[in-house]
């Protein structure tokens, strides 16, 4: 009988079980930041990362690239929603004095 799947990789090594969830504790957030701060920032780094998958998209334009252009531009697609629920609760936040 064929197996339509191969074996799962052996278990890991004692020192690595645990650590690959752990975030990375090079970059953080400073205690103390106001929620609208986070929120800005996050729709500044989307909007970036909505223009880099657009720039993407428009250098795999070819017959062979179909496909993959349209995996970055829906890419791209996922970021503006994302970037538009970001704006929603900006817009419902009250101004901090």
């Amino acid at each position: 009988m064929i197996k339509p799947s191969p074996n799962p990789p052996a278990s890991e090594p004692e020192e690595q079980i645990g650590t690959s969830s752990r975030p990375c504790p090079i970059f953080t957030i400073r205690p103390g930041i106001n929620s609208e701060t986070l929120l800005v920032h996050a729709y500044e780094t989307l909007a970036s990362a909505s223009v880099m998958a657009t720039e993407l998209s428009s250098i795999l334009t070819g017959p062979m690239t179909g496909p993959t252009c349209n995996l970055a531009l829906g890419i791209q697609q996922m970021i503006v929603l994302a970037q538009l629920s970001v704006n929603r609760v900006l817009d419902q936040l009250e101004p901090q004095q």
